[in-house]
């Protein structure tokens, strides 16, 4: 056995777990960890501007590749309450991220010392295991616990909270006697499987949606194997993007109040059975339940017991990971289909392909200034299949989900329960450290892009290029399209005069001048027709710095994107496509 600090031990373990990266900020109660990640010299460390930033930087990179698990660091107090809004957006997503925080000595605890809180009972609610660790030979366990909890079951946060004390005290350590616990991961049975394909196969117009535990479980291959064998359409859900490519034939579109897709919503009110995996039926997905339920049969599979039941009661309920039952499912669905027992769902999938190929919203507007819908398009035209968006919440987000596309698990990365403004800029610079050399954009509106906008200096720092689109209505615009109800609009635009930039028109923020002041690259575009150039002198300029670069897209101030309160009372505020220029870069050219 070696003698050795416990952040030694803690430094070992980070390595044998595979967490190397970490994002955080050095402070006098977390100094001790930092000297050991200094020592060791093998874990890469990306110094953010805010502890809530480093927070969203570690969910990204945990989000971007499978297996990876982000970490956080922070010295005492004020560090471990920036970090909750990541930890709850990690929580809400099933996302593994762990935070580690410094605090004071153990015998200040109950004295009000400096930056003493009580991060243990704050965290408690958004993470699967916030511990205070008060004796020094209880780091190992605690790690090792952290660890097996953040990948067992429905996955998630921890927060351990280290004392200076407990951080600096020496303990009898060997790390090649320490091993990773395996997770506890449920697993559907062979008679399970049969059960759900009982129900999803006595329906005429079967569907399956597909949530973000097929993408966590790496299972999206199963998936659409079991689609193709059964010839059965897919819907995903906003989390789930991407586990089925959007260029598929059996990809149905999304459903939804919002981020939802027209041909997505007829075809799901067309059907009679539903098989759910690795999804919580989220309220913006189901709108009301007396539609969504009315006159359907329901399977839910979900790796937590907990959620099967929680929004309404299935007619059949497993606990499983989404993996493991795929892969019952399969063996079952091959046996049916060997015996000649599968019913033939040709003509139920090519309706719903035809349903794509004609109920589309219109894209191709050459307004000045632009509409949101044509910065889209071009933004299609422009990323291949194998670029990853990022991205949170407001109404970029929700028009981007209905006009982007989405080929692959994890091109997608999207905070979607919790929805915290000012995600997006951390959140992918955590995901370009997660997928070092591929093609990452990040889309937001003008006020998530303000939130953490300080983040930015930390791509330009450290090298991590991504294409950031910004669309600028100078306006809070899904606040200004809710408040529509309450017949006000109050306290949510943006715009002013600057005094210093008259060029942005009454716009308020130059974002260009912040954006370069940080170290960054940034382009600004007012035309339509300009938007090609502008991408193709982003890439360029990505390729020749390495950093963030900024294309701001100049918007008209007020557009009403399509939502509604029922998935068949959906409100489309702007023109629908009536021949295949109007949506020149839809999935399925319109069928005129």
């Amino acid at each position: 056995m070696t003698k050795m600090r416990t952040v030694d031990a803690a430094i070992l373990i980070l390595e044998k777990e595979g967490a190397t990266e970490i994002f955080g900020l050095p402070g006098a109660a977390i100094n001790p960890f930092y000297s050991a990640m200094k020592d060791h010299g093998g874990i890469n460390h990306t110094l953010a501007r805010h502890v809530e930033g480093a927070s969203h930087m570690a969910d990204g990179y945990s989000r971007a590749a499978e297996g990876n698990i982000g970490v956080c660091t922070g010295t005492s107090g004020p560090a471990g309450t920036d970090m909750i809004t990541g930890l709850y957006a990690a929580w809400a997503d099933s996302v593994p991220m762990l935070c580690i925080t410094g605090q004071a000595p153990v015998a200040k605890l109950h004295k009000e010392d400096f930056q003493a809180v009580d991060i243990e009972t704050i965290a408690a609610p958004v993470t699967k295991l916030a511990m205070t660790v008060k004796e020094p030979g209880q780091i190992p366990g605690a790690f090792q616990k952290a660890f097996y909890l953040m990948r067992s079951g429905r996955p998630g946060p921890v927060l351990l909270d280290l004392p200076i004390d407990v951080q600096m005290a020496e303990i009898e350590f060997d790390i090649d006697a320490y091993e990773p616990l395996d997770p506890n991961k449920p697993a559907a049975t062979r008679k399970q499987g049969e059960k759900a394909l009982d129900i999803l196969l006595a329906g005429k117009h079967p569907l399956i949606v597909a949530g973000g535990g097929v993408i966590s479980a790496e299972a999206s291959a199963q998936l659409v194997e079991l689609a193709e064998l059964l010839s059965i359409p897919v819907i995903p859900t906003l989390m789930g993007w991407g586990a089925i490519p959007d260029n598929h034939p059996l990809m149905a579109g999304m459903v939804g109040l919002q981020t939802a897709h027209r041909y997505g919503n007829a075809t799901f009110l067309e059907s009679d059975a539903v098989l759910g995996i690795g999804n919580r039926w989220a309220n913006r997905h189901t709108g009301g339940l007396d539609t969504y339920t009315k006159g359907r049969k329901f399977v839910h599979v979900d790796i937590d017991p907990t959620q099967i039941g929680r929004v309404f009661a299935p007619d059949l309920g497993i606990a499983s990971d989404a993996a493991a039952a795929l892969d019952v499912l399969l063996e079952a669905a091959r046996g049916r289909k060997a015996a000649g027992t599968v019913p033939d769902y040709t003509d139920w999938a090519n309706d719903c392909a035809a349903r794509k190929g004609s109920m589309q919203r219109k894209t191709h507007f050459d307004n000045v200034p632009m509409k949101p819908q044509r910065v889209y398009e071009e933004m299609n035209k422009a990323f291949g299949e194998g670029t990853t968006y990022v991205s949170t919440i407001g109404l970029s987000q929700i028009a981007g989900a209905q006009m982007l596309h989405v080929f692959g698990p994890r091109r997608w990365i999207n905070a979607g329960q919790a929805g915290p403004l000012g995600w997006t800029v951390p959140a992918a610079l955590g995901v370009v450290r997660g997928k070092p050399g591929q093609t990452v954009v990040a889309l937001s509106g003008d006020y998530d892009f303000q939130f953490m906008i300080e983040e930015l200096a930390v791509g330009a720092q450290f090298k991590l290029p991504y294409i950031h689109v910004v669309v600028n209505n100078s306006y809070l615009g899904l606040i200004r399209q809710s408040q529509r109800g309450f017949k006000m609009d109050y306290h949510v635009s943006l715009a002013f005069e600057n005094i210093n930039s008259p060029e942005t028109n009454g716009y308020g923020v130059d974002h260009i001048k912040v954006a370069e002041g940080l170290g960054c690259k940034a382009v600004r575009v007012e035309r339509p027709e300009d938007m090609p150039a502008a991408f193709a002198e982003a890439k360029r300029l990505m390729d020749e710095f390495q950093v963030p670069v900024v294309v701001e897209a100049i918007l008209e101030r007020v557009t009403n994107i399509a939502m509604g309160t029922e998935l068949d009372n959906v409100n489309e505020f702007n023109d629908l496509a009536e021949t295949a220029a109007d949506a020149p870069t839809a999935i399925m050219a319109l069928q005129d």
